[in-house]
């Protein structure tokens, strides 16, 4: 290593959920390493996750896909090469993206076979017998390794801007009272409760207490959405046919006083930004993604 660390990028994860885990270990380094500044590398589209959190500065984007996506990034971002690269993600793509931006520091888990491309290779715990670990432990881990730190608030927590609030504003236009946020869609479709079941759901909900009802997805749900609001009864607002950013999703999320979803990654957002929530688990494992400290309660599937 030559000379002190000031600049620090951080190579984010690719999933909403990943990105939102790691923002108690940073948040920590933010605070305990002042003299850093901390810069972010994420893939197109995640930045609004990022945005409006006061220790993080700017947030650039790399895709670091096929064989030569590393190559590229890396030659896109060699104008400013940081002191130190903090790598979230395990792929062997990320390391070598490391390796390519020639910093004197590229810290992450020694996994994957990318060691040698690593100045500090931090190896991953094997303990078997001490169950799963979530991936927010796995990153506070590896930041108080590297760094010499430790993590004592590991609740996630996001910030919102003031375009975020403003847009969210406006696809909220003319919704009264209060609001409960349902979110049918995920990425698998093992993870989906039925849109019948969640019609069913909006109609007891409205019945039984003055809120407004809303579902949301993205542009690849909009069907799933279509069919819960095509099977519940009249007054279930889409949000997703107003428009809206992801950073705009957030603003929502915050503004909701309830959100039923499945495990997905609004999920993460109401867990980071305070909003109660209830998340159904179907056959994936909800122990490597319990949070602490937040306004949750999980419905679990059994067998999961």
């Amino acid at each position: 290593m030559s000379g002190p660390t000031r600049d620090l990028l951080v190579v984010m994860p690719s999933w909403i959920g990943d990105v939102v885990m790691a923002t108690p270990a940073l948040a920590a380094l933010a605070e305990q390493r002042p003299e850093l500044a901390i810069r972010a590398v994420a893939r197109p589209g995640l930045g609004p996750v990022l945005e409006g959190l006061s220790w993080l500065g700017e947030v650039e984007t790399a895709t670091l896909r096929g064989v030569l996506g590393p190559l590229g990034d890396a030659r896109r971002l060699s104008g400013r090469r940081p002191d130190a690269v903090l790598l979230l993600p395990n792929s062997l793509r990320s390391g070598l993206f490391a390796r390519l931006l020639n910093s004197p520091r590229r810290i992450g888990y020694a996994v994957q076979g990318r060691g040698w491309l690593l100045s500090e290779g931090i190896p991953y715990p094997s303990d078997a017998t001490s169950g799963p670990t979530t991936t927010l432990q796995d990153y506070c881990r590896l930041v108080e390794t590297a760094f010499g730190i430790r993590v004592e608030d590991r609740v996630p927590r996001l910030g919102t801007t003031p375009d975020q609030e403003a847009e969210a504003d406006r696809i909220l236009e003319g919704i009264e009272g209060p609001l409960i946020l349902l979110n049918p869609g995920a990425n698998r479709r093992d993870k989906r409760w039925s849109p019948g079941n969640f019609a069913e759901l909006a109609d007891r909900l409205r019945d039984r207490y003055p809120h407004s009802i809303a579902v949301n997805g993205s542009p690849a749900e909009a069907g799933v959405l279509e069919e819960v609001c095509g099977r519940a009864g009249p007054g279930v607002v889409n949000l997703s046919k107003r428009g809206g950013s992801l950073g705009a999703l957030k603003a929502v999320v915050r503004k909701a006083e309830l959100m039923v979803t499945n495990d997905t990654g609004p999920r993460h957002l109401a867990a980071a930004l305070g909003t109660p929530s209830v998340v159904l688990f179907g056959p994936t494992d909800r122990r490597f993604t319990v949070l602490e400290g937040i306004r949750e309660r999980h419905l679990v599937a059994e067998p999961f």
